[in-house]
């Protein structure tokens, strides 16, 4: 027996957001659980779709002094560098596609020096029914779209308060160091 998923449109997710208290964004549980019930439909988000063969996209959806949520675009085989979130809290959700959260444990941080320790914790899988949260206890974490899943994906990111750096880490060479942050399209639009 085949069941289809209910999904909303993302103007609908957003404009549930703009309901949450700034308390429900403290803890991890209650907006994941929310992005658990409210599957988003691929269809809606096309006007924040964009794809580059050579690095994934950054595309902003919506920005209120509580939280931004942005739709970033993976070809098969991309990731993200190794990095925070700048203190605060991370929702993920896979409206299309599957990805790999892969943690991290801080053991030492020298930024100031480029310099830090880390150990692998543990790997997640996201899809459509399984989003998750960042662990505030320990929040340095990379996504990967693997080349084995063999196919491109969305994910939808809810970071607690908009911020525009963050701390970039190399488990390999034990560096780190502060970037800045940007978008490929805004609301839409190309940067």
């Amino acid at each position: 027996m085949i069941t289809s998923i209910k999904t909303i449109p993302i103007s609908d997710l957003v404009a549930n957001l703009h309901q949450f208290p700034e308390s429900a964004f403290v803890p991890t549980e209650p907006v994941r659980e929310f992005l658990e019930r409210n599957l988003v439909d691929c269809d809606s988000l096309a006007p924040y779709l964009t794809w580059d063969r050579q690095h994934y996209t950054r595309n902003l959806i919506d920005r209120t002094p509580l939280y931004e949520l942005m739709a970033i675009c993976w070809e098969v085989g991309q990731a993200s560098s190794v990095h925070n979130h700048r203190d605060q809290n991370c929702w993920m959700a896979v409206p299309m596609g599957r990805l790999q959260v892969e943690n991290f444990h801080l053991i030492h941080q020298d930024l100031a020096n480029g310099r830090c320790q880390l150990e692998p914790l543990n790997t997640i899988e996201m899809n459509i029914s399984h989003p998750c949260a960042v662990d505030p206890n320990n929040p340095v974490h990379r996504v990967v779209n693997p080349r084995g899943f063999g196919q491109r994906a969305v994910s939808l990111h809810i970071y607690s308060r908009p911020f525009d750096t963050c701390v970039v880490y190399s488990p390999e060479q034990g560096t780190c160091g502060e970037i800045a942050l940007h978008f490929t399209t805004e609301y839409g639009k190309p940067k």
